[in-house]
């Protein structure tokens, strides 16, 4: 099959083209379960791992932060050498890694599988959604094809637990990078039968420097960030934080130098286009923020096996469904700055929710407000996605979709790392000086670095002392939960006044 360039499909898809986007769904969905039961293995991992409180951060972490570093890359790369074949490409490399983080067999082991991970799965996300954008010509079309693949996209996150737990429970924490080795094993045969091939001929040649740059900003930037929230203000966590910002300013500077950018920043001169990306970064921050200690919070506090706790995290994978599926059709009765609106009001009340749920007694509460926070956010998700790659021309198909992709994850790990970050240090905080003073030295430390190792410490504990551990650890895990829910609450709401704001001067203005 030859490439297609710059002309396109035909505006109309047909049946290949339907055939396509169901195949172009399997990589969105495989990458979401993959970070979704990544939640519920985390305990049992870093059990038998014996990974820290830090190499725990690390291991969630650095999956998203080189996937979202080397997201604008791929999308660049994309349009040069072909968008079907960088996918091929990228699911082949991301089977491979999913076998080695099967079968690490420490915490340093499994930090590098995930790095590879994410450098393996920044191919798969700008090429499906720039192949999507492609084939489908039609705007109507286009909008409803987007919407099933951001569901596949948000809703296997929430749904992954679900199947995450299912494997825990019969297999070792291992299966869970394992779930998708066949998805990409499907996607290399049926791809090349069903997709066809789009690049831009004329796109210049990829500039390595600009690629550096990019990881040089990008990776300090967070890990400034991250520790920043977990120790406070330290001397190394400040430098790393403006040694990224300050290469970040180097990077930007460059791209509006060169003829052929790595990140055409041109893209960003509608208002709209910019507002959107900020709010699904923002969005998707205190989703997964949430998502991740709410995770922690079944199974840790409430005591749920990992089936049980994956089935009460089943309704945010529906809730979040139902919003993206749901924003096409009402955005064609009411404007999408009210359909995004509306969704964030509603995504503020569910983490308002969460600010109220107790150490015991939690469990409908907690399954509830983080459904209707996801179910909230699903709107902006969905429009915001369909504004980004609909307002960029063909040529910059794969440059759209890595930006949209971007803010999406690195919003999402943003949120791990901040949110998780927030909640640790509030733990620790309430841990400190408490019941712990009067363990032994290594149990202390254990008990006050993670809910996880209070557990551990309370198992070497008389039945009355282990029983004030385990109930001191709930409650500080349960205020952690509470301060980053609150954290949810600020961010939605900031998000509907500055949506509606940046909507009316855009109209205004005619942008």
């Amino acid at each position: 099959m030859q490439p297609t360039t710059l002309e396109g499909p035909a505006l109309r898809a047909g049946r290949r083209q339907w055939l396509g986007l169901a195949v172009l769904a399997l990589p969105a969905l495989l990458v979401a379960l993959d970070i979704g039961a990544l939640f519920l293995a985390l305990p049992h991992l870093s059990a038998e791992l014996g990974a820290t409180g830090t190499q725990q951060l690390w291991i969630t972490d650095i999956y998203g932060f080189l996937l979202a570093g080397f997201l604008i890359t791929m999308g660049d790369l994309g349009d040069r050498i072909g968008r079907r074949r960088l996918l091929l490409i990228g699911a082949a490399a991301f089977g491979v890694a999913s076998v080695l983080a099967a079968y690490s067999t420490s915490p340093q082991m499994l930090i590098g599988a995930r790095a590879l991970l994410g450098v393996a799965g920044a191919t798969l996300g700008p090429s499906t959604l720039a192949l999507i954008s492609n084939m489908f010509g039609d705007p109507r079309q286009r909008g409803l094809a987007i919407s099933v693949w951001a569901a596949c996209q948000f809703g296997g996150a929430a749904l992954g637990p679900v199947v995450g737990g299912l494997l825990l429970e019969r297999f070792w924490w291992g299966a869970v990078f394992l779930l998708g080795v066949p998805f990409m094993v499907l996607l290399l045969i049926v791809g090349p039968r069903v997709l066809p091939e789009f690049r831009t001929p004329t796109a210049g040649r990829l500039d390595p420097v600009s690629v550096a740059l990019s990881l040089a900003a990008i990776l300090p930037a967070i890990y400034g960030t991250k520790e920043l929230a977990v120790h406070g203000t330290q001397a190394v966590p400040v430098a790393a934080l403006l040694a990224g910002l300050a290469v970040g300013v180097v990077f930007l500077g460059r791209q509006l130098r060169l003829d052929s950018p790595l990140l055409d920043l041109r893209l960003f001169s509608r208002p709209t286009f910019s507002a959107a990306l900020i709010a699904m970064t923002l969005g998707s921050a205190a989703l997964a923020g949430a998502g991740l200690m709410t995770s922690q919070y079944l199974q840790s506090v409430i005591g749920l096996q990992p089936a049980q706790a994956g089935l009460w995290q089943a309704p945010t994978g529906l809730g979040i469904a139902a919003g993206v599926l749901l924003a096409p059709v009402v955005a064609q009765r009411v404007k999408p700055i009210t359909a995004i609106g509306a969704g964030m009001v509603i995504s503020t009340l569910g983490f308002l929710s969460l600010t109220q749920v107790g150490s015991s007694g939690g469990l409908v509460a907690v399954a509830f407000g983080i459904a209707v926070a996801a179910f909230g956010v699903g709107p902006m998700f969905v429009l915001g996605t369909s504004l980004v790659v609909g307002s960029a021309p063909p040529t910059k198909a794969g440059s759209a979709a890595s930006l949209s992709e971007t803010s999406n994850v690195f919003g999402s790990t943003l949120g791990l790392a901040v949110l998780g970050s927030v909640g640790a240090a509030v733990y620790h905080h309430q841990m400190a000086g408490s019941v712990t003073t009067s363990l032994p030295p290594e149990a202390a430390h254990a008990a006050g670095e993670t809910i996880a190792g209070a557990v551990a410490a309370a198992g070497q504990l008389p039945t009355g002392p282990a029983a004030e551990l385990l109930q001191a650890a709930r409650d500080a895990f349960t205020s952690g939960l509470n301060i980053a829910a609150a954290v949810g609450v600020i961010i939605t709401a900031a998000l509907t006044l500055g949506l509606t704001a940046a909507f009316r001067r855009a109209r205004l203005g005619g942008t």
